[in-house]
């Protein structure tokens, strides 16, 4: 039976010259290097919180034939300073066997602001407040129950770079995209308010099998060959096949809805969108994507006291950050009852 790691107490951005340190890590980098001494290991070490570059030096060194990026280790040894930055010297590293010990990584690799269980229960709540046909409801709660689907889920990124590229990304970018179609509903009542949210739901489904997540977060050969829309189309066909309830015209445009929704040709898009709810999904999909992005820029300008952004290649341009009209009967953390909000960061 499968064991957790010990959960860590130890995280990079909290080391310190003199630490002592006995924690896991992630294996981000690994290069063997030769000194007067004998050979060496160049190792960077990340968590959740950051990086940390280490040594282990000879005759230690010649116990580890190999080292692979991605290994979750544990560390034993002490920080020091070498020009002005920490540094691990290791004094004895443990691989940890990952298939007899089940790993919790968002200790070890970028998470979503919230937790992706939250995220799956805030998704389960917009399924429960707007499905009112019961043969839709049943359908996405019997897919997003799949034990393997609602696992992929968790874990899944967003995207490989661009945007919500971290663990819980596909789940936060899912639930933005299906917040924003439930309020266009609200603006434009003719549209389908529970297909869209089904589509919303499932539009990116396939990239939980695309992207491989994890540290390399590279596109997997199914990802490769047939990419993210026809993944999610397969994924969900054997429900929809299971599914006597579900009129077949609405099973067929949920298909539409997954296979339009990047709106263009241009963008991958192998159809172009022919209603309105297809019309409203692609552009709450771009416009999460693109907001996304924003958001991740703003972190780095202000890290940097920037109001101006280096030139974005996705954007085609640079980003502004406006000042902000003051509102005094605005709370800073205020927030609707039992939501879990990712608004832009002021």
């Amino acid at each position: 039976m499968a064991r957790y790691v010990t959960q860590k107490s130890q995280y990079i951005q909290d080391l310190s010259p003199g630490n002592r340190v006995n924690d896991t890590f992630m294996l981000a980098a690994a290069s063997m290097a030769q000194s007067k001494n004998g050979p060496y290991w160049n190792l960077t070490f990340q968590d959740a919180t950051g990086k940390v570059d280490g040594k282990i030096w000879s005759p230690k060194s010649q116990e580890y034939p190999s080292l692979e990026p991605g290994q979750i280790v544990r560390v034993q040894g002490f920080v020091e300073s070498y020009r002005d930055k920490n540094q691990l010297k290791v004094d004895n590293m443990e691989m940890i066997d990952t298939s007899t010990v089940k790993i919790d990584y968002s200790g070890y690799l970028p998470t979503s602001s919230v937790p992706p269980e939250a995220l799956m229960e805030a998704l389960d709540d917009l399924i429960a407040e707007h499905m009112r046909h019961l043969p839709w409801k049943n359908f996405c709660r019997k897919v997003l129950g799949d034990e393997e689907i609602h696992e992929r889920m968790l874990m899944a990124p967003g995207a490989k770079t661009v945007h919500h590229a971290y663990i819980g990304g596909l789940l936060e970018h899912t639930l933005q995209v299906a917040r924003s179609c439930m309020a266009l509903c609200d603006v434009y009542p003719d549209l389908d308010r529970q297909t869209l949210l089904a589509g919303a739901i499932f539009h990116d489904l396939g990239k939980a099998w695309e992207l491989s997540g994890g540290l390399v977060n590279d596109y997997t050969d199914e990802g490769r060959l047939l990419g993210h829309i026809q993944i999610g189309q397969d994924k969900l066909e054997p429900f929809l096949k299971r599914s006597k309830t579900l009129d077949d015209g609405l099973k067929l445009h949920l298909k539409h809805l997954i296979t339009s929704h990047h709106g263009e040709y241009d963008f991958g898009s192998p159809i172009l969108p022919k209603t309105p709810e297809a019309f409203v999904l692609h552009f709450a999909d771009n416009m999460d994507a693109k907001l996304n992005i924003i958001d991740q820029a703003y972190v780095e300008m202000d890290k940097n006291g920037q109001e101006w952004s280096p030139y974005m290649r996705f954007l085609e341009r640079n980003i502004y950050r406006a000042p902000a009209t003051p509102d005094k009967s605005k709370k800073k953390n205020d927030k609707p009852e039992n939501q879990c909000l990712l608004p832009l960061k002021a």
